[in-house]
């Protein structure tokens, strides 16, 4: 396996931080909405008493078809012009959703937005897969993700402060420059990792066969599975987060504040992780993590159930920050344990995977998400199925293919 040093222009932190900002993109054009959502609503007149959550579901939808597309086409052509494509589709994206003025208008700038951001999503996971394997792939993935997590940390206190200072159109307009900064930044400094002869032609027919290897792969499919019920519990989260925080709960402005609190609980496990997958490996990371989310789920169920789906604040809060610590946990580690067995195929793989694992999550989390009714019992009815679910199939998956860790 070729060195991270000698296949890239940048050094290990600065691609770090790169590909950390490409993946982002899909983050940041979901969570710095979130403070809007409402004045959207309002705005451009959704019929739908949860309408506002649509808002980011159309953006899961765009980002599950592109991923479908970009992995194989990075196979093809190599990783860096699937990211300038991408980014264009995202930039246009950004553009009609700054001038729509219907609320189809605007589902349709946020599936293009979706729809371009896959791509730097997918191929840079493609990317990191051409240089490391096995646990050092999962510690670089992890690394990504710390640095990753600063975007939902920071993203809605620039939403809100960009309404404060003007509309919410405005919050577009800075997408769009930071997706500038973004596509010159990759273009100058990172260098193509896939070598011309590795490259494979682009074929319906190599996507079939390539979609059967995977889901014929135990590993692959099982943890994909896995991974897309736990991506569907922090789907409904995040469609509805605002309307617990700002609605059930009344936080008004200091909404950002509470969420930034939930993403430095992810953050701070996909950096604890980096360490612990190295000494523990990642199976058991995750079983130890699974476990971990049905327990406290269901526990609280039980008690968000005896107060009528309205406990304190101070008490939610902590519940959440555990449940997310064990997403951090999860998402990286679950990911690489699917990729591992497909490295002869790793853009082609890594777009089946999230794609499938996505779609999933759109479906059930937006179930969950329709749902909300003024309580947390939705969501937190939501955390524990996904969770005993995706426990479930971990096992069932590791008893018909125990996994070997180098």
């Amino acid at each position: 396996m070729e060195d991270a040093s000698r296949s890239s222009s940048v050094g290990p932190v600065e691609q770090v931080i790169l590909l950390a900002l490409l993946s982002s993109l899909i983050a940041l054009s979901i969570d710095i909405m979130l403070p809007a959502l409402a004045h959207i609503e309002n705005e451009l007149q959704s019929n739908s008493p949860n309408g506002r959550q649509f808002i980011i579901g159309a953006t899961f939808v765009g980002m599950a078809v592109g991923m479908m597309l970009y992995g194989p086409i990075s196979d093809s052509v190599g990783r860096k012009p699937p990211i300038y494509a991408g980014i264009t589709i995202f930039l246009t994206g950004c553009l009609l959703s700054f001038f729509s003025e219907s609320f189809a208008v605007m589902l349709v700038g946020r599936f293009l937005q979706g729809l371009g951001a896959a791509s730097p999503r997918v191929v840079s996971i493609a990317l990191i897969r051409d240089q490391y394997s096995g646990r050092e792939m999962a510690r670089f993935t992890s690394l990504v993700m710390t640095v990753f997590i600063l975007v939902p940390v920071l993203a809605p206190a620039l939403g809100q402060s960009v309404m404060l200072l003007s509309s919410w159109r405005m919050i577009f307009g800075a997408m769009f420059i930071l997706g500038t900064i973004a596509i010159f930044w990759f273009g100058f400094r990172q260098v193509e990792t896939l070598e011309r002869p590795r490259r494979i032609a682009f074929s319906f027919s190599r996507l079939g066969i390539a979609v059967m290897e995977v889901v014929k792969t135990p590993v692959s499919l099982g943890y994909t599975l896995a991974t897309g019920f736990i991506f569907a519990a922090f789907l409904s989260f995040l469609s509805m987060s605002q309307q617990i925080f700002q609605d059930q709960y009344g936080v008004g402005e200091l909404f950002p504040l509470y969420f930034a609190s939930l993403a430095l609980s992810f953050g701070g496990a996909s950096f604890a992780n980096s360490t612990l997958v190295m000494k523990l490996g990642m199976k058991s990371l995750v079983a130890k993590a699974l476990w971990s989310f049905v327990v406290i789920s269901i526990c609280f169920l039980i008690y968000a159930f005896s107060v009528g789906g309205h406990p304190p604040l101070f008490i939610l809060l902590p519940f959440l920050m555990l449940v997310f610590f064990c997403v951090g946990i999860l998402f990286g580690n679950m990911n690489a344990l699917a990729m591992e067995p497909l490295g002869h195929i790793a853009g082609v793989a890594s777009a089946v995977i999230t794609s499938l694992s996505t779609f999933m999550s759109v479906i059930f989390g937006t179930i969950v998400a329709q749902s909300y009714n003024g309580t947390i019992l939705p969501l937190v009815i939501g955390f524990s199925i996904f969770s005993l679910t995706s426990l479930t199939i971990m096992y069932i998956t590791n008893s018909k293919v125990p996994i070997t860790e180098a």
